[in-house]
């Protein structure tokens, strides 16, 4: 009695092993490997992203301006192609002699590099040799064209006066440039006979014989 008992237990530990193993096969044979599709978009992969920068940029063997930055993301793929400062950008920028012409900084910068055209986001302030000092929310620099322009509101403070207006153009040095939209204050040299007028400095003499702009106290400035 006894040994049957024992070889109807062993046939079924071996039916039961034969029904698991088959069972075992059937469920790793249904499962199905999940795999993400192909990026086939490369937008977001960059050339080169470099943190804590502090660099010299040069054209044709010359030094044009320095960089100063959290972040430096260099994107080949993204038509335009586009230098990306989203932390930051201080910036030098430099004569022929490597005399500092001015100091350039803003919350977020792109740099187009086959357009040669900068932009420059959020409290973009200015400050240059003569001591000039420019602010706005937003600026563009051609350098093909040699040219700086913005279409939002800008504020210009000089020595002499302060000038605000809703569109700015200027050469790249910012000696000679255009304000559209204008208010501010001025001097009293400024308006009067043709002797203060062909005194007045270039840069602003024809801008305030086209559009007069009513004076009122000077602005107190910001420091860059």
């Amino acid at each position: 009695m006894e040994s049957r008992i024992i070889i109807v237990s062993k046939h079924l530990i071996h039916i039961l092993f034969t029904i698991t193993t088959v069972c075992s096969f059937i469920c790793c044979s249904e499962q199905k490997e999940h795999t993400a599709p192909a990026i086939h978009e490369r937008d977001s992969a960059s050339v080169m992203t470099s943190y804590g920068v502090n660099t010299l940029i040069s054209d044709s063997g010359v030094i044009k301006y320095r960089i100063v930055t959290e972040r430096w993301e260099v994107n080949e793929i993204r038509n335009p192609k586009r230098w990306i400062f989203e932390k930051s950008l201080f910036l030098e920028q430099f004569d022929e002699k490597f005399h500092v012409q001015a100091f350039i900084q803003c919350d977020t910068a792109y740099y187009f590099t086959e357009q040669k055209l900068w932009e420059l986001r959020g409290r973009v302030r200015v400050l240059t040799k003569e001591g000039l000092r420019y602010f706005s929310e937003q600026l563009f620099w051609d350098q093909s064209k040699h040219e700086i322009y913005s279409h939002v509101y800008s504020r210009i403070v000089t020595p002499e006066r302060t000038l605000q207006g809703s569109y700015f153009r200027s050469d790249e040095k910012m000696t000679r440039y255009n304000i559209y939209n204008t208010k501010g204050s001025f001097e009293k040299g400024d308006f009067g006979s043709k002797e203060s007028e062909s005194n007045a400095p270039t840069d602003t003499l024809q801008q305030i014989m086209r559009q007069p702009a009513s004076p009122h106290p000077k602005l107190n400035s910001n420091s860059l």
